[in-house]
């Protein structure tokens, strides 16, 4: 490390170590809650706060706090801050819970919201049970849950056994949860970041899924505290990261893979949604640009899944209710799914855990 960047680590540790850690009253460095500080050259600035599983919510007002006391010294242009919860090692992590009995969980992600996440994250699930496989769907979306819009669940309710537990409702081949089962469906989800975590712990770990060979997870748009709390509970096999060609939702892809890289979670690629429109004809128009997405995949060393095109009978069937994968099985863009659940699950296989290198510019 040169002198240059070995003073600007020091500069940002001493305003760390300004900020009091909750549980003892210490500075941030001096307990030991800021882990792997990386300083580059062009002012980047990255760090983890390793916050107590038990009461890491007390930690998120903090982490904002570091990352604005990071951004305030000069030199830094960007600054990067993960809020981790912390296990002990020989206490069994309650990350599984209502999952242990899952083969293999797989998260559909996306920066930003109108990509259409949750429509790809339906007909993957139901690709994945078409192949033969035992799946399930948990739409971890507290801000805009789309699952029951877009299974036909509607107005069913979950039956809640007598150990409190939750039972999924069953559509269209899947096991399906979602918070949008839970409340009133004309009510604004207008909820604090503490309150969307303890949603996502519940819905983790109150539902009993039972023997699964994949569980879908439909994440949120972005890649705040909701994202973050689901990598550290359960073991994902991988993400997929859902995006338009639009050059606008590109820089939020590259964010989004960022998100994963460092919370070790592997990368099972990238899908191109509304890649592009076909008319009758065989004529193809790229109404958001072509391949953005495919060519940031391959910029960051990312696999590429596929793309899915615009088409009027997937929109039809997302507003009635039945997935086109489940509904038109021998659709061309049911078959497209189908491709891209195999390639995903391929990948899983390869890359058992380890992520792959990703290289964020």
């Amino acid at each position: 490390m040169n002198n240059r960047l070995a003073d600007l680590t020091e500069r940002v540790k001493a305003r760390l170590n300004a900020i009091k850690d909750p549980i003892g009253g210490k500075g941030l460095f001096t307990s030991g809650r800021v882990k792997g500080l990386d300083a580059r050259a062009d002012g980047k600035v990255s760090f983890t706060i390793e916050a107590p599983a038990d009461v890491a919510e007390l930690y998120a007002p903090v982490r904002d706090r570091a990352e604005a006391a990071a951004r305030s010294v000069d030199g830094v242009t960007s600054v990067t801050a993960v809020l981790t919860a912390e296990t002990t090692a020989n206490a069994p992590a309650k990350s599984t819970g209502g999952v242990g009995r899952v083969k293999q969980i797989i998260a559909v992600a996306s920066a930003k919201g109108g990509v259409g996440k949750s429509t790809v994250a339906v007909n993957l699930a139901c690709a994945f049970a078409s192949l033969g496989m035992k799946t399930g769907l948990l739409d971890l979306d507290v801000y805009g849950p789309s699952a029951p819009t877009l299974l036909g669940t509607g107005a069913k309710k979950p039956r809640m056994r007598e150990d409190k537990l939750l039972e999924p409702l069953e559509a269209h081949g899947l096991k399906t949860m979602s918070i949008g089962y839970l409340v009133d469906p004309s009510s604004p989800m207008i909820w604090r970041g503490a309150m969307a975590t303890s949603a996502v712990r519940q819905m983790i770990d109150e539902v009993v899924w039972g023997d699964l060979d994949v569980l879908l997870l439909d994440l949120p748009p972005g890649t705040g505290d909701v994202q973050l709390t689901l990598v550290q509970r359960v073991p994902l096999a991988g993400a997929v990261i859902v995006s338009t060609p639009q050059e606008m939702a590109l820089a939020d892809v590259r964010r989004g893979l960022a998100m994963f890289e460092k919370t070790r979670a592997p990368i099972l690629g990238v899908v191109e949604n509304m890649a592009y429109f076909e008319t009758p004809d065989g004529q193809r128009t790229h109404i958001f640009g072509e391949g953005g997405a495919k060519r940031v995949a391959a910029d960051v060393g990312a696999p590429f899944l596929g793309e899915i095109p615009i088409d009027v009978a997937l929109r039809e069937s997302c507003d009635a209710g039945a997935p086109l994968v489940a509904t038109q099985p021998e659709h061309p863009v049911s078959k497209r799914f189908r491709e891209i659940a195999a390639a995903a699950l391929d990948n899983a296989a390869r890359m058992n855990k380890p992520a792959p290198a990703i290289r964020i510019k």
